[in-house]
């Protein structure tokens, strides 16, 4: 599976994982299938699913997190840059919070590493956190 494929099914996952309801309510097999067993996420500290999150069950305590502050994720755009192991990824797309119903349109860059067609490093940069924690209802 080429790095591009592996991505877009990576994000198609995330989109269907978060919208059927996340953790005990989806199967987070399809985005696992993505992840290098030793897969590490650097999240901002400053969000409330913030930290360092490690390996698939790391991964998928994250999206529980996220799924607890979210409730959809729509992407409008996916843009790659791969020069192997790293890759750049620009997301642009839209979320609405859970516990406001706010939605925030926003841009996301990730930097990461893909091992033998895996992620098994993601650096997300987002555009602005603190419209993210305006939009969770957090300042």
């Amino acid at each position: 599976m080429s790095i591009e494929t592996t991505l877009k099914k990576f994000y198609a996952e995330e989109t269907a994982y978060v919208a059927a309801g996340g953790f005990g309510k989806a199967s987070f097999d399809g985005m696992a299938s993505c992840l290098a067993e030793d897969v590490v996420m650097y999240q901002a500290e400053s969000l409330p699913y913030g930290g360092q999150w490690r390996g698939h069950e790391g991964i998928e305590q994250f999206m529980f997190a996220f799924g607890k502050a979210w409730e959809s994720l729509e992407f409008f755009e996916h843009r790659f840059v791969t020069e192997a192991p790293s890759v750049v990824v620009y997301n642009r797309g839209r979320l609405r919070a859970r516990c406001t119903g706010r939605t925030l349109d926003t841009s996301v860059m990730q930097l990461m590493t893909v091992r033998d067609g895996l992620i098994a490093e993601i650096h997300p940069f987002y555009l602005d956190t603190a419209a993210v924690r305006e939009a969770l209802g957090e300042v």
